[in-house]
């Protein structure tokens, strides 16, 4: 997958769409007004800031030290809670759809149960 596609996919999420609050760069999805992924289309040095669980982002900054960073932008207390992914080889598109659903379902997870409902309510907090 490229940028282009990973924020596709993204948009693809139920009640996602895509916002522009920093200006051209990133393109921030969001649901529900809470961003759960922030795209860097940079050509090459493209990547992706995704929400997570403190543990998840945690576990894949330990599986892909070369490719997953703690999110670059934010400040270090909410860091554990972002992770800033660049498109290398050991990306598969696979693991790009999974991060992308984490990051989907994390938010989902923390809006108030009617906000849930009215987006579509099929997805459960983890």
């Amino acid at each position: 997958m490229d940028a282009q596609e990973v924020l596709s996919y993204c948009l693809t999420k139920t009640g996602s769409y895509a916002d522009f609050p920093f200006g051209v760069e990133p393109v921030c999805v969001k649901v529900a007004g809470r961003i759960f992924a922030q795209v860097y289309p940079r050509g090459e040095a493209s990547m992706v800031t995704f929400k997570c669980t403190p543990a998840y982002g945690e576990a894949l900054r330990s599986l892909y030290p070369e490719a997953v960073a703690r999110g670059y932008h934010c400040p270090p207390v909410q860091q554990p809670h972002w992770n800033t992914v660049l498109f290398r080889e050991e990306i598969t598109d696979a693991f790009w759809t999974e991060m992308a659903d984490h990051a989907y379902q994390t938010v989902i997870a923390k809006l108030p149960r009617k906000v849930r409902e009215e987006i579509g309510g099929m997805i459960e907090p983890q």
